[in-house]
């Protein structure tokens, strides 16, 4: 375990909006277990071929996908955007 967080960026209202609520609820989910693997976060999702910078993890069998950005320096993992085909 570790003591990274996450949030929203730039804000929650921003990036859920227009969200069915069970969407909401597992990019949430996703994002505690990103900021649980810590410095490994920036491995995770696409693209698959380097670290770091703005990641991408694809949701509930490629229905969307979210953008995130881990940031070892301030121990936390920002949502940036989330995409719902539905």
């Amino acid at each position: 375990m570790t003591d990274w967080a996450w949030d929203y960026n730039p804000s929650a209202e921003y990036v859920t909006d227009g969200l069915p609520p069970g969407v909401v609820a597992e990019v949430e989910r996703l994002v505690t277990e990103l900021a649980a693997l810590g410095q490994d976060s920036v491995k995770v999702g696409r693209p698959l071929d380097r670290e770091g910078g703005l990641r991408e993890f694809d949701l509930m069998g490629g229905r969307g996908f979210m953008s995130f950005l881990p940031v070892p320096r301030h121990e936390c993992v920002h949502v940036c955007n989330v995409t719902w085909h539905g």
